[in-house]
């Protein structure tokens, strides 16, 4: 069944989208495996994954080499067969440039898998019994988040969802990984929804597409055609509306409140990359160990998307792609909009690169800031009916409780302010320093509240000790006066004996 989605959102852009150059390209499932592959454990929003392998071993393709370090954290597969080469640091795609430890995996290149052991029938199988297996897979949101996707489908069990979004809006400019696979694997995505909307129990199933993507309308329409558990619903292509909370209002009508989620009203959405990772685990077996990338921009030689290993570095698949033609004036992970600014190539391809992108001085279009006129064209364009410029006054002189005052905490990053500011201020740039400088506050609030409760059980303990060591001191002193008693007693007899003998003598 295809709909129209029932509304539209406050606010939102629509920048040019860039999408031409790799939309009309299949997927090129023929990357040549790296010399190395380089492999973060921390791919995931918790601790970092914890290695079970050591320096010289051999591992198979698909097999575990570092679990979970945490319940935010996400297991790690070796993405082919190969040798264990060092367990050290590299350096992230993140605007830091700073380097995290990583598992540097050597192919052997006899892609010698280990034994996959999908379920018979995963709908015979408890709920939480296929939740443990996604886990197990290492599967995090693909459009970026990179949030274990296992924590969502046990949300899903505690709360009541009534509907459940596959989010195949794909709005950033350049992107177009979603779209390919929705036009390639369209029977995986369905039948991946069909298994997610049967471990949350949800009563309705949506799979959302941006009216800009004909092609992946129809193959995902076939795909369902006779799916009665299933509608096809199209949303208009505005920006962001791939941003849940915008996506959730487009096709159920609901708003998701200030400081609230969205399982609050009864919605759980995935990213389609994500429903289509937990299709393969749920039945082939399959971990997270690759995934599909769009390469472009106008330094890049030929746009595609690229189905490549994780941990396969970036120049490496800029070279599949033709190389890179001049020196990019920015290179991102991500899109233009919200994506993150990578300081080089020489960093590798992790579970949430949804994209790479080298773009050229005209693309990115810089400009000089100029003082804020107050136009208001920010707060028109906000999608979350905030005030970005009263916010970005605030960041700005470092009163970070009047920005959280005007909103920031329900501000998602999405440049649409930025994008449209006739002035050319960097809102977003201040709205991430604002965050940061909260982040880092509340931490160290938690360090001072986990201080003082050690403090606080400390204390209790000494006291506790104090009074067990006064309490056996009593008990021993109670114990003994019997003894002391008899002790007096019987000196206090022998001494009457003695006075009586000695009278006896007299």
């Amino acid at each position: 069944m295809m709909l129209l989605g029932m509304g539209r959102f406050r606010g939102g852009v629509h920048p040019k989208t860039h999408k031409l150059d790799s939309r009309e390209l299949a997927i090129n499932t023929d990357v040549p495996l790296p010399p190395m592959l380089y492999l973060p454990l921390g791919q995931s929003t918790g601790d970092d994954a914890l290695p079970l392998v050591e320096v010289g071993d051999r591992v198979l393709k698909g097999q575990k080499i570092a679990r979970a370090g945490s319940r935010m954290s996400a297991n790690l597969h070796a993405p082919t067969s190969g040798i264990i080469k060092d367990i050290k640091p590299v350096t992230m795609p993140h605007p830091s440039g700073l380097p995290a430890n990583a598992i540097w995996l050597e192919p052997d290149g006899q892609e010698e898998w280990c034994e996959l052991t999908p379920p018979a029938d995963p709908y015979q199988l408890p709920h939480d019994e296929l939740a443990g297996l996604v886990e197990e897979a290492g599967i995090v949101g693909m459009g970026g988040a990179i949030f274990p996707a296992a924590i969502k489908l046990r949300q899903g069990r505690r709360f009541e969802i009534k509907t459940f979004i596959v989010n195949g809006a794909e709005c950033e400019p350049y992107l177009t990984t979603d779209d390919r696979l929705m036009c390639e694997r369209a029977k995986e995505i369905v039948e991946g929804t069909k298994l997610v909307r049967h471990i949350i129990e949800a009563y309705r199933a949506v799979i959302a597409i941006e009216d800009n993507k004909p092609d992946a309308i129809k193959a995902i329409k076939e795909a369902a055609a006779g799916v009665g558990s299933i509608e096809v619903v199209i949303v208009p292509a505005r920006y962001p509306m791939g941003s849940a909370k915008q996506l959730i209002q487009a096709v159920t009508g609901l708003e998701v409140p200030a400081g609230k989620r969205s399982n609050d009203i009864g919605v759980l959405v995935h990213n389609v990359a994500t429903v289509y990772a937990i299709q393969q685990a749920l039945t082939l077996g399959k971990p997270l160990i690759s995934r599909v990338s769009t390469i472009a921009g106008n330094c890049t030689g030929q746009p595609q998307n690229l189905e490549a290993l994780l941990g396969t570095p970036i120049s490496h698949l800029f070279d599949v792609c033709g190389g890179l033609e001049s020196k990019p004036a920015r290179l991102l992970m991500g899109g233009p909009m919200m994506g993150q600014v990578l300081t080089t190539t020489d960093v590798p391809l992790i579970k949430g690169s949804s994209g790479l992108l080298a773009l050229t001085q005209k693309e990115v279009n810089e400009h000089v800031p100029s003082p804020c006129i107050r136009c208001g064209k920010c707060v028109n364009a906000c999608p979350m009916g905030l005030l970005p410029l009263e916010m970005a006054r605030s960041s700005r002189q470092d009163d970070f409780d009047n920005a959280q005052e005007f909103g920031l905490r329900d501000c998602i990053l999405c440049g649409s302010c930025a994008y449209v500011c006739p002035s050319h201020i960097p809102l977003v740039q201040y709205f991430e320093y604002a965050k940061g400088e909260l982040r880092d506050r509340r931490s160290e609030a938690d360090k001072l509240t986990l201080t003082k409760q050690l403090m606080e059980a400390r204390n209790e303990r000494m006291e506790a000790e104090k009074a067990a060591k006064l309490a056996a001191k009593q008990a021993k002193k109670k114990k003994d006066k019997p003894k002391r008693a008899a002790a007096e007693e019987t000196s206090d007899s022998e001494a009457t004996a003695a006075v009586a003998e000695g009278e006896t003598e007299s």
